[in-house]
């Protein structure tokens, strides 16, 4: 009968969600966002819902149910995590699937239980929650269990995760809320305070992806906005540069290289060095930010690289474990 269970891995982050079926890889990557009526009816989920984010009338308010990497709203996650599972299994399967799920390195026991408990009411038959810097090693096929350090920096909509690995488990940790979305609200105030312009933060994370960088270039990017003029509270377009933005968003990447350091500091001198030998593990969407490795590299002195497919990376090690359950029973933290 077991043989007959799918099995799922969910990227449950803040910003989006990836969901890998086993024997088919990634089949699923949509926003973690859920539009809801006034009366409490979900009207639409995933990209569909994210279409809407800054433009629905008062009546619906699109909002995204997961906060700094864990449930916010529970009813919310819930449903969202429901769609997702029927949408990756189609309609027409009948067992239950086994659901592996990732969860920040700083989860608190209740966080994972919330994200237990949503997962079995959406339809899983068992749960299994990983630690994000686990999955995102093993996605970026890190060998965690040689006796041998690697750090792993797995950056996301929420929270900067570090962690430094040796024998399949976690030896220092770090997880810091400050990263993607909160770069995307400095840009948001940066343009509303220098080009008095409003804008929303699809068109914030627009310019991050388009020109951003975490260094200033010497060839810099242009990008036409459009938003609103606060002055006149008409629509208007303003040109804005890449080394504006590095100056914007440089108190952010500040906090996350910190997070960065606190776990060095952490880290037995054994493990410190083998970790200087193969260098840092960038993972995760917002690592994908220009010059993100180049400034880490300046700032600790330890090279970093940028994973391959850094994005999918936490998906790709929840497919990865759930091949292989057994092995992973050790570092993997509950199951119900």
């Amino acid at each position: 009968m077991k043989s007959f269970t799918p099995k799922i891995g969910i990227d449950l982050g803040t910003t989006s969600v990836l969901v890998f079926v086993h024997g088919k890889g990634i089949v699923l990557n949509e926003p973690s966002v859920v539009a809801v009526s006034e009366m409490n009816e979900i009207l639409a989920i995933g990209s569909e819902a994210k279409r809407m984010i800054g433009r629905t009338p008062d009546s619906i308010i699109a909002y995204r149910p997961m906060k700094d990497g864990v449930i916010a709203d529970y009813r919310v996650t819930e449903a969202m995590l429901r769609y997702f599972l029927r949408k990756a299994l189609g309609n027409f399967n009948i067992f239950k699937p086994d659901v592996l799920v990732s969860v920040p390195a700083g989860v608190s026991s209740t966080e994972k239980r919330a994200v237990i408990e949503a997962t079995l009411k959406a339809g899983a038959r068992n749960v299994y929650v990983v630690k994000e810097p686990i999955l995102a090693a093993i996605g970026a096929n890190v060998p965690i269990y040689e006796p041998q350090g690697h750090m792993i920096v797995d950056i996301g909509g929420g929270t900067i995760d570090v962690a430094v690995i040796s024998l399949g488990g976690i030896v220092a940790s770090n997880s810091v809320k400050c990263a993607g979305n909160k770069i995307d609200e400095a840009i948001v105030d940066h343009v509303k305070k220098t080009h008095n312009l409003s804008i929303g933060d699809k068109t914030a994370e627009d310019i991050k992806i388009n020109i951003g960088s975490a260094l200033p270039l010497e060839e810099e990017l242009t990008m036409m906005v459009s938003g609103r003029d606060i002055l006149t509270g008409l629509p208007k377009t303003t040109e804005i540069k890449t080394n504006e933005i590095v100056r914007a968003i440089s108190r952010e990447l500040r906090e996350m290289i910190k997070a960065i350091k606190d776990v060095f500091q952490d880290t037995p001198p054994e493990l410190a060095s083998d970790i200087i030998d193969h260098g840092i593990i960038m993972t995760g969407g917002t690592s994908q930010l220009k010059n993100f490795p180049e400034l880490v590299k300046r700032r600790t002195g330890v090279k970093a690289v940028l994973a391959d497919q850094a994005l999918f990376c936490v998906a790709k090690g929840t497919g990865e474990a759930l091949l292989h359950l057994d092995t992973y029973k050790r570092t993997i933290l509950a199951k119900r």
